[in-house]
């Protein structure tokens, strides 16, 4: 057994350990209504701690999770050798400088520290530009002191783009990467590999379905499952093709674990570990029940030939990959969280711009920029089952999104549309034609594949000229037209 945990630098002279212990069963142990006790069960946390897995990670929304965590590491002798990694998960909708302050404030209560190591933000709508306003406010609480590193979770490839290219001083996306699930595995790999970004993957062991205790098991169904993570991961195995191929990825992963004398569950987080921009993996505990340390520690004592990776990626080709990017699961069907839908999420997704109807009952909506009322125009306009909306740039308040990065300006160009249409009751999906300005020719190809991941399913029909654009900040302008 190796002497230590392997860690990662996160960002400079800040490291955590490789394998972070998650704390979102914290909730699921307190689904009854009844909170854990911190003072009994934060000493639980000690003997991770004491193995070396020094970083543990949770969410405002883990039930108690950062009060016990909080208690834990102020009992410690020296609180500096433990790293609380946080998330915050607002409701959609606007998002105050004073909304930021308020949630930034609660974790640090709860937490009992000076300053939050890491806090992660989840976005439940990019159509709605407040997301960035929450990112924008965030940066404002890192340089206040705050928080020493921000963080994303959940967020897919195109809006880390946006997110790095607009300046937001992001170090790491927490995101759903496993053997079950390879969405990160490429164009996000590559992004964060180009920008240093380090990916922290969670659902590893996919709520414990990547362990022996399910190999050569019948399927359950979801009325065979006990907890939350289960019901998850039970949803990404059917929808990776169901249990038959799953069987054959854990018989292919017995017969390694058996030839290099580990764990299934080993082979499984080994896996992870190994693949390119991933600084941890996240294994969950259920403090005081079960923990699985000797175990995790084995990761470091061994690693994956050619013949274990060879016969993984032949196991992965017989499953269906997981649709879309990271995150997706969250924000469009099929949605993969244990009750199948956002109704454990969310009450609501409110319009991003409020649509205003005159006597004629056509519909207008404002997206807020400087140049609508002085020039006189509406974002969009709706009169019947048409949608029109104006030449959109990528400016939001007094910023312009996405830097010079032609790609970036294009995704939230395509959002603020998005956010439009959806104000106005449509979908992307309606748009029937799109009109693209670019003001230099050699951004034409960035610009046009980056429009090509938002409509390659949708098809409008296109124009895409050179044209000057209201300043030199701008690198494309579109506009489009939709049928409800």
């Amino acid at each position: 057994m190796p002497d230590t945990v392997a860690r990662c630098e996160l960002a400079p002279g800040f490291s955590i350990s490789s394998v972070l212990t998650g704390l979102w069963q914290i909730a699921d142990m307190e689904r009854e209504g009844t909170p854990l006790d911190p003072d009994a069960t934060a000493p639980a946390m000690a003997p991770y701690h004491e193995a070396g897995f020094t970083t543990f990670d949770m969410a405002d929304h883990y039930g108690s999770a950062e009060i016990i965590a909080g208690r834990f590491r102020s009992a410690l002798s020296d609180p500096e050798s433990v790293q609380l990694l946080t998330k915050w998960v607002p409701p959609p909708g606007p998002i105050s400088r004073e909304t930021v302050r308020g949630a930034v404030e609660r974790a640090l209560d709860r937490l009992n520290v000076p300053r939050i190591d890491l806090l992660q933000f989840h976005a439940w709508n990019y159509a709605d530009p407040a997301w960035l306003d929450g990112l924008f406010y965030l940066g404002e609480e890192v340089e206040a002191g705050h928080i020493r590193h921000l963080g994303l979770t959940n967020v897919d490839t195109d809006h880390l783009r946006v997110v790095l290219a607009s300046g937001i001083p992001v170090v790491s996306n927490q995101v759903c990467y496993s053997l079950l699930d390879q969405r990160a595995a490429g164009a996000m790999t590559a992004l964060c590999r180009e920008k240093g970004v380090k990916l922290l993957a969670f659902g590893t062991v996919a709520g414990g379905f990547l362990t022996a205790r399910w190999l050569g098991r019948p399927d359950p169904g979801l009325e065979g499952l006990t907890t939350w993570s289960q019901m998850k991961y039970y949803r990404f195995i059917q929808t990776a093709g169901g249990w038959a191929p799953f069987q054959a990825l854990l018989e292919t992963l017995s017969g390694i674990a058996t030839r290099l004398g580990v764990s299934i569950a080993n082979v499984a987080c080994r896996y992870m570990l190994e693949q390119p921009a991933v600084g941890g993996i996240i294994i969950g505990a259920r403090l005081g029940e079960r923990a699985h340390i000797d175990d995790n520690r084995r990761l470091f004592a061994f690693s994956l030939d050619a013949e274990a990776h060879a016969a993984i990626a032949t196991a992965l080709a017989a499953m269906r990959p997981i649709p879309g990017d990271s995150g997706d699961e969250y924000r469009k069907p099929p949605f993969l969280t244990a009750a199948g839908d956002l109704s454990d999420h969310l009450e609501s997704l409110p319009a991003p711009f409020e649509p205003i109807e005159d006597d004629r009952g056509t519909l207008r909506v404002f997206s807020g920029t400087e140049w609508e009322p002085m020039a006189g125009y509406c974002r969009a306009i709706r009169r019947g089952n048409r949608i029109h909306v104006s030449g959109t740039t990528a400016t939001h308040g007094d910023r312009v999104i996405g830097g010079d990065d032609p790609a970036a300006q294009t995704h939230f160009v395509i959002d603020k549309i998005e956010g439009a249409l959806q104000s106005l009751g449509a979908r992307l999906a309606d748009v029937v034609r799109t009109r693209i300005f670019v003001s230099r020719m050699e951004d034409w190809e960035a610009i046009a594949r980056a429009h090509g991941r938002r409509f390659g399913s949708i098809q409008p029909v296109n124009t895409l000229v050179r044209a000057d654009l209201i300043g030199p900040e701008y690198r494309v302008e579109i506009e489009a037209e939709a049928e409800v």
